[in-house]
């Protein structure tokens, strides 16, 4: 098992913070295991509401959680709704003998029951895969590995390269046939399986719900419920633009990814890293890939992306304490300065900007612009030194 102490340490301060801290984050990308780490699930304190016993105990809430002291850990809550407000009325009383963990794969339903009922005594930890300083060290060719397989850590771990693959397929039917149920969706299997596909080949672009709308025989209505569902269930981001005081029209429409890029590759229906290399999609597939590490473990307080439709772009603009700074994700060995970076520096403000490569040496490019390996993530190096 690999170790992710960032994400351990995230939830010790939240709940030092917080009565009810919510751990969430896509299906299978490790929340239960994480979840060990402070609490052991033979403790009478840890509920797991996918079996029997404890939905059992749990018949009675208020019987079974009141006496409970430290911390308690209940798994899939969003298996039982009406547990939260008798977690609101426990952590209501005077001195409060317990912290509360709750876990849930990331849902629509799970984000407004905790809002409405748990407002002001609730704080969230998202949970991704595995980010690229978690892997370091643990092949030699841990990054090619990751990119490829996705950071969700069945697929990331398998045995070999054909089991990935098979644990992948699996995972989006499971998703797509009982989770999407489980959660409300009231969508066809099938009809949300061939969206999910179209979304793919739209990774890294502008949205036009038109396009996929005529394809599926729908309404763009209904095809922004679709990827409304799939960014619930985080496994779709919409990264939307930065609107610049600027005379250029630009793109008002967000950005679509895949968020991890093993469940891309399927739903592309690539399998080798020759496969990956040598697809149309690769640059688009990098792309993806350094969006998702650099949200995960670069510090900001919004992102966003930015475009005109003279064509000048920026990949990814990270907001922090009132500072703007550009990310661009180039699959290339020697990066240049581009007139899309000069027109990002002048029109959006940007103070400094990073283009992410794969390559191994740090360089820069002007007084503001400078070449960054991914690999420097592994060793802790800000992007923004």
């Amino acid at each position: 098992m690999l170790e992710r102490p960032a994400a351990v340490e995230a939830i010790r301060k939240a709940l030092g913070r917080a009565p009810v801290v919510v751990l969430t984050g896509p299906r299978q990308c490790g929340k239960t295991t994480l979840a060990r780490c402070f609490l052991e699930p033979d403790s009478v304190n840890y509920f797991d509401l996918e079996s029997p016993p404890s939905l059992s105990r749990l018949d009675e809430p208020m019987t079974a959680l009141a006496p409970l002291r430290g911390l308690v850990v209940i798994d899939e809550v969003q298996l039982r709704a009406d547990l939260f407000p008798a977690l609101r009325v426990l952590v209501d009383r005077p001195d409060c003998p317990a912290r509360f963990l709750i876990l849930g794969s990331a849902s629509g339903n799970l984000q407004r029951q905790t809002s409405e009922s748990l407002a002001g005594r609730v704080e969230r930890v998202l949970l991704g895969g595995f980010t690229a300083p978690e892997i370091a060290g643990h092949a030699t060719d841990a990054h090619a590995t990751l990119w490829r397989r996705g950071g969700l850590p069945r697929s990331f771990l398998a045995a070999t390269e054909e089991d990935s693959v098979v644990w992948r397929r699996e995972y989006i039917q499971t998703l797509l046939e009982r989770d999407f149920p489980q959660w409300g969706v009231r969508a066809p299997a099938a009809a949300m399986g061939r969206f999910w596909t179209m979304v793919a080949h739209y990774h890294g672009q502008t949205w036009n719900a038109a396009e996929p709308a005529r394809a599926l025989g729908v309404s763009p209505g209904v095809v922004r419920r679709y990827l409304d569902i799939l960014t619930d269930a985080l496994t779709v981001r919409q990264l939307h633009p930065w609107f610049a005081n600027v005379k250029k029209r630009q793109v008002k429409a967000p950005k679509v990814y895949v968020r991890d890029s093993g469940l891309l590759h399927r739903l592309l229906g690539i399998g080798t890293q020759r496969e990956l290399l040598t697809h149309p999609r690769v640059g688009a597939s990098w792309e993806g890939f350094v969006v998702e590490q650099v949200l995960a473990t670069e510090p900001h307080d919004e992102a966003y992306f930015w475009a005109t439709h003279q064509g000048a772009e920026i990949d990814l603009v990270l907001r922090r304490g009132g500072v703007l700074y550009g990310v661009e994700c180039k699959f290339a060995d020697a990066p240049r300065m581009t007139p899309s970076i000069r027109n990002a520096l002048d029109d959006v403000g940007l103070d400094r900007v990073a283009v992410v490569n794969p390559g191994d040496r740090r360089f820069p490019l002007s007084d503001r612009v400078e070449v960054v390996p991914l690999s420097a993530l592994d060793r802790g190096e800000a992007l923004f030194a």
